[in-house]
């Protein structure tokens, strides 16, 4: 029997349709990683790949994520048979004397993070985890805690793990110093910006650990620290604000928007929606909400995420190391168990009553002010213009927040050769080279403004060098227009979406002057030239395997031409769909490409700074 990697998903086969589906879930997600807990419980280890911090640390990871999933089982009724891993693990794990001791705890150290999930479960399932444990071995685990939150934590949402220790340790009885919990929650408040959005700390960043960290903590704060309703009441407004916004993140079939870091948690993405309903925030309809829940763990159930032992894999739709972070460790996907906090609900919430909901279409483009977003509900997918981040300088940083263009159903490429040029596929991208050998793309931001549904940009991917970008959508097209102000001649390459490749060459590439078009078995996806003077040629390619989130194999439309010195003027238009929505005529209908002047009046008039762009100094 050929073996087939979807199979080995701990998901697949499960219906999940109902709680008792969800409660499932939670127990063959965790029954792969029975036979890696360490003789003392407190150690989990899965591969030999590593992450920048030590190995305590990571085994420690494996220990306490699952436990994001396993505390609201407990917590809503279900039974988990192996608490008893818990108790030793966390008696061991926090003992200086034993073997398996996690380390001492040091400033900005990821035990921070994971002693969070213990916090959590010591706040809600303590009759579990704490009360069986000995005399001594509660203040081996209290000291253990205290240590951890004395120290200082990274300033993003870091801040809101020493909240959730506290939380634990007033859940237990074990006194601290409260000033130091009101100070961190005080100074997450500089992290706001508009309509619910946060930035994660100082930096120019708006990506998914705004919903599923900054909101997500924040409503679990809201229940369990019910005397501070200020605050409660402030959250749970903020994410009913924020939901209106952060549902076009998500298509029609379930699946999150690919877009910036820590794309490897994947169903945490969806844990926003849980949270919602964990703190009674009917944001939306609740059968709209469970429809966006439920529909998200349905699309991860269908994907070859697990090793062939059902351990979850760092990647996204399937193993893939390229597009992992440093701070990825084997263990690190298990934060995508943070998606099953409403299991602690009871079944008769009116959330778990609820019958689910499609998604409301919006035929409009809806401009997201706060993250420099434009997004389009296309059929099966929705497309999300973007006006480009400031960013860390971590692996694939330019894919992942600076792409022109992001989409819930064509995930992007990492690009793995920034010296291969004609091999770069450079989706979402106008990639520029002044050897033919190397080459920049848009990166850090001179400008990011917002006009209504429209968007631009100035960037420099050489000091002398200045690109001026306008996104402009056109459903369910969207159009980009470059002026590029260069000194010295340059090749360009700029691409489309990438669709899945099929085997046996299936596929139908049809490339020529000025256009590029990819006929997939599922899917088509083309690139126009609308360039005013200059026809690019149209190229059918099939990047390096590996580089797509979403498939290991894809078909990319590219235009490629080479500019000289002075100012040139780029455009094209660019289209993907589904072949069963792809009517033929869409090829031949290429929007108008709109008037750069008329473009200029109207961001001199009402364009305006973007907020995530504007905010945390320059770099």
């Amino acid at each position: 029997m050929i073996y087939d990697p979807v199979r080995a998903n701990p998901l697949y086969g499960n219906p999940l349709l109902s709680r008792d589906d969800l409660g499932q879930a939670v127990l063959d997600l965790f029954k792969p990683l029975l036979p890696y807990f360490s003789e003392g419980s407190a150690r989990v280890r899965l591969s030999a790949t590593g992450a920048h911090f030590d190995r305590a640390a990571a085994d420690l990871e494996g220990f306490a994520r699952p436990l994001w999933g396993i505390v609201p089982l407990a917590a809503g009724g279900h039974d988990f048979p192996h608490w008893d891993l818990y108790r030793r693990g966390l008696a061991n794990g926090t003992d200086p004397s034993h073997p398996e001791y996690w380390g001492d705890i040091s400033d900005r150290d990821q035990r921070q993070v994971e002693l969070a999930a213990v916090g959590f479960a010591l706040a809600m399932v303590p009759e579990h985890i704490w009360d069986p444990l000995s005399e001594a071995a509660k203040k081996t685990v209290a000291a253990y805690l205290l240590s951890a939150r004395d120290k200082e934590f990274i300033d993003n949402n870091w801040k809101f793990f020493r909240v959730l220790i506290d939380l634990g340790l007033t859940r237990v009885g074990i006194g601290f110093d409260r000033s130091k919990t009101e100070s961190y929650l005080d100074e997450t408040e500089a992290f706001r910006l508009g309509e619910g959005w946060y930035r994660d700390g100082p930096v120019k960043r708006v990506d998914h650990y705004i919903p599923f960290a900054m909101h997500f903590y924040a409503l679990i704060y809201s229940v369990l620290a019910k005397a501070d309703t200020k605050r409660g009441d402030a959250y749970r407004e903020r994410a009913r604000v924020f939901a209106q916004d952060i549902r076009h993140w998500f298509g029609p079939d379930g699946a999150a928007l690919a877009f910036g870091r820590s794309q490897t948690y994947r169903f945490a993405a969806g844990g926003f929606w849980g949270a919602l309903a964990f703190a009674g925030v009917e944001a939306l309809p609740w059968a709209e909400i469970k429809g966006y829940y439920m529909r998200h763990i349905r699309w991860w159930s269908t994907l070859p995420i697990a090793d062939r032992d059902g351990v979850l894999s760092i990647g996204y739709g399937y193993p893939n190391l390229l597009m992992s972070e440093s701070y990825n460790s084997p263990c690190s996907p298990y934060w995508a168990m943070k998606f099953f906090l409403p299991l602690a609900l009871p079944a008769d919430h009116p959330f778990w009553l609820a019958q689910e909901a499609p998604a409301p279409s919006f035929a409009d483009p809806v401009p997201l002010k706060e993250p420099g977003m434009v997004a389009m509900h296309t059929p099966g997918n929705v497309v999300v213009l973007a006006s480009g981040q400031q960013h860390d300088r971590m692996r694939g940083a330019n894919e992942k927040y600076s792409k022109f263009v992001y989409s819930t159903r064509y995930a992007f490429n990492i690009e793995a050769n920034d010296r291969h040029f004609a091999a770069a596929s450079f989706d979402g991208m106008l990639g520029l080279s002044d050897d033919g050998v190397h080459f920049r793309m848009r990166e850090t931001l001179e400008q990011a403004l917002i006009a209504g549904d429209r968007l631009y940009s100035r960037w420099k991917p050489w000091s002398d060098v200045t690109v001026e970008t306008w996104l402009v959508p056109a459903n369910p097209w969207h159009i980009r227009i470059h002026r590029i102000v260069t000194p010295r001649a340059l090749q360009t390459t700029e691409g489309g979406f990438a669709i899945e490749q099929a085997d046996f060459n299936a596929d139908i590439a049809e490339q020529g002057r000025g256009c590029a078009v990819w006929r997939g078995q599922t899917d088509t996806s083309a690139i126009i030239d609308l360039s005013p003077a200059l026809r690019r040629e149209g190229h059918a390619m099939s990047p390096i395997a590996n580089t797509n989130l979403l498939h290991a194999k894809t078909l990319l439309p590219q235009l490629r031409g080479e500019i000289e010195a002075g100012t040139t003027l780029l455009a094209a238009a660019i289209i993907a769909l589904p072949n069963v929505e792809m009517d033929p005529a869409f090829l031949q209908s290429v929007p108008v490409c709109p008037d750069v002047a008329e473009l200029e009046r109207l961001f001199a008039t009402d364009g305006e700074v973007i907020p995530a762009f504007n905010l945390g100094g320059a770099r």
